[in-house]
């Protein structure tokens, strides 16, 4: 532990991540949370009175990493308002799509988090940005990972237009055979395998697969730097560049 109550083991895992970069380029933290992202969008015009809407087909979420009491890392979840149109009841990242007022992926993710389960920005510490992920709707989804030096700070507050529940899991898990089911699945001609981690709390069993399994996965192998202990046969969608 630091002089100044934070994890020694956090502080050397924001450095590393901090020159992480998807495109094996010298990069640094900084120049992720500086640089101003073009969003990839849509502009529609009305051609009676020119008017503009805001479309975006680029969304962010946040990978929240915390060390629980052991020491060992945690990720936030939420599991999905039953109401919302889609992917209600499934487990999710914080997180939604580009709004317009919005500098960069960071901001959006920081922004829904924020708006999703009252997670207050200045609390967490953006140490990197991952690849991107390509959902079946052809929304561009990009991984924020930020860590929340102390998660006794954090009260959470629930949208509960959008989240039903809020609950966390070990990182670690995401490249562990247990608790871990697979299913083959085929779209397009792409086969494919979809994974699937059971995880319980005191209060209630989550089902965490699909699009945020695959981002955690990724995660995981590269905070821990090994691959899990399974084999991945991802959807090839998944890695569609829209950038």
């Amino acid at each position: 532990m630091a002089s100044n109550g934070i994890s020694e083991n956090l502080i050397k895992l924001a450095e590393r991540l901090g020159h992480y970069n998807p495109n094996n380029q010298e990069s640094s933290v900084n120049e992720f949370v500086l640089q101003k992202q073009e969003f990839e969008t849509d502009t529609i015009v009305n051609n009676n009175d020119n008017s503009r809407r805001w479309k975006s087909n680029r969304a962010a979420v946040l990978v929240c990493l915390f060390e629980d009491q052991h020491g060992h890392l945690r990720v936030i979840l939420t599991k999905r308002a039953s109401t919302l149109s889609s992917h209600s009841g499934e487990v999710a990242l914080p997180g939604g799509k580009v709004e317009e007022g919005d500098a960069n992926d960071i901001e959006t993710a920081l922004r829904e988090a924020e708006e999703e389960i009252g997670l207050d920005r200045s609390l967490v510490d953006v140490v990197t940005v991952l690849e991107s992920f390509t959902n079946k709707k052809g929304i561009t989804v990009i991984p924020v990972v930020g860590i929340l030096w102390d998660r006794n700070t954090f009260n959470p507050k629930i949208n509960a237009a959008e989240v039903a529940a809020i609950f966390d899991a070990p990182l670690e898990m995401f490249l562990k055979d247990e608790n871990r089911r697979e299913q083959e699945r085929e779209y397009m001609g792409d086969e494919y395998v979809l994974q699937f981690f059971d995880y319980e709390t005191e209060n209630e069993k989550y089902v965490i697969w699909a699009l945020t399994a695959g981002i955690l996965i990724k995660a995981a192998s590269i905070v821990y730097q090994r691959s899990p202990d399974f084999q991945e046969r991802r959807p090839k969608f998944w890695s569609r560049c829209h950038q």
